[in-house]
């Protein structure tokens, strides 16, 4: 059971509508700044960054070394790339792809 079953609710349905609906850059900094502490962006932007790296491939230490991620949180994000739904993957699929479509224009 996922945390879709878990947690699917109308107040949740309606916080990733509301996400959904930014259309720049500026306007998720705008939403997030109100809904989340700094702490928690950053922590959230944290663990992202951590899945990036294990995906390329790099190791545990090197990547506590750049992110200044604990090997906890490092594992707790390798376990979700490995057993989970698959988000981390598919968003950063999708960065990588508007990345090099932004490097070919």
């Amino acid at each position: 059971m996922g945390i879709k079953d878990k947690l699917k609710e109308e107040n949740i349905e309606n916080l990733f509508e509301a996400i959904l609906t930014l259309q720049t850059v500026d306007d998720c900094y705008a939403f997030f700044q109100d809904l989340c502490t700094v702490t928690e962006l950053r922590a959230m932007s944290q663990r992202f960054h951590v899945a990036y790296l294990l995906e390329k491939d790099v190791i545990y230490n090197e990547i506590a070394a750049q992110t200044g991620a604990s090997t906890a949180t490092i594992s707790r994000v390798n376990k979700c790339l490995m057993y989970g739904e698959d988000g981390y993957r598919a968003a950063i699929a999708r960065l990588d792809q508007k990345q090099k479509e932004a490097k070919s224009e």
